[in-house]
């Protein structure tokens, strides 16, 4: 299973009366087998050209509705199961996302994971057992809230937290970051190939707008919960994690398992152009009802003949 996405692709999105949002899937794709600059090829601030927040999140409520239909068939059609990761730096609006853009959907065909600390059993594991054991089922979507790519982000970020997992022989090195981008890209190609399909989101926050996020969760105590200490202290690692998120975006953008990019300075244009990614990608695996037999339609009408008589 390939995404087989156009990057030429434009969304052109209706608003509001007279306006819309117009921007092409490229704008927020990390095109296969190209190298991208994070810095110079996704700017935080994008929005297409469009400010109207207002009519934006119109058109989020619409997609919400639309990924409602598109879940319903994923259900009954049983072939698929959806996993949607989202990875990005402290404060840069992912629980967020995953609340409104997944608002509309059945919870009884949805769940979410967030990824923490590894425990001590999940140490003793490889590192994709505690990924592997809450994936999607078919007809279900699962979501990730940070993913088993922390083992190339923090724990590249972080040499002593690779020092805990206990590997043999002499890890890290440019050959053992390769080899474990290899593997995440084949694992992926593995779950494709068995009808689960990623759906990945990195959202690019500005080192501006995080400063200014989390100043607002400090000065508003019904925030105060949402930051610690870590955050701070993780913001001084600032260009080592963009360029940790820059090698993993080169490394694991795939045709089977593509990155997207999306500018998160501005909110509503996040959940916009989320929505309207999960959208297109399940709009590409033409999902369906299924068709009864002619026999069982037959005995379905005379179930019914039978309830109008009683």
């Amino acid at each position: 299973m390939k995404y087989n996405l156009d990057p030429d692709r434009k969304i052109k999105i209706e608003v509001s009366e007279g306006d819309r949002v117009d921007f092409k899937l490229r704008d927020i794709l990390v095109i296969p087998d190209h190298q991208i600059s994070l810095k110079k090829d996704f700017d935080p601030d994008f929005t297409g050209g469009y400010e109207d927040k207002a009519g934006a999140l119109q058109r989020v409520a619409a997609n919400v509705q639309r990924l409602a239909e598109l879940q319903e068939k994923l259900y009954a059609q049983d072939v698929y199961g959806i996993l949607i990761i989202f990875q990005a730096i402290d404060a840069a609006g992912k629980d967020g996302a995953i609340r409104h853009v997944m608002s509309g959907i059945n919870p009884q065909g949805c769940h979410v994971t967030s990824f923490k600390a590894p425990s001590s059993e999940d140490l003793d594991h490889d590192y994709l057992w505690r990924a592997t054991k809450v994936l999607p089922a078919r007809g279900m979507i699962g979501i990730f809230n940070r993913s088993y790519y922390e083992e190339v982000l923090a724990v590249k970020v972080h040499p002593e937290f690779l020092a805990k997992q206990n590997l043999p022989g002499k890890p890290g090195g440019k050959a053992f970051w390769a080899r474990r981008y290899k593997e995440i890209n084949r694992f992926e190609k593995y779950l494709t190939s068995n009808g689960i399909i990623p759906i990945k989101f990195f959202l690019n926050l500005s080192r501006k707008e995080q400063k200014k996020r989390f100043i607002a969760r400090i000065d508003e105590p019904k925030k105060n919960w949402k930051f610690s200490v870590a955050d701070f202290k993780e913001r001084a690692l600032w260009d080592d994690y963009q360029q940790a998120f820059e090698d993993m975006l080169n490394h694991t953008s795939t045709e089977h398992a593509p990155w997207f990019v999306i500018p998160s300075d501005n909110k509503w244009f996040a959940r916009l152009a989320i929505s309207e990614a999960i959208c297109v990608v399940l709009e590409q695996l033409k999902l369906k009802f299924p068709e009864v037999s002619e026999e069982r339609r037959a005995e379905l009408l005379k179930i019914r003949e039978e309830l109008e008589k009683d």
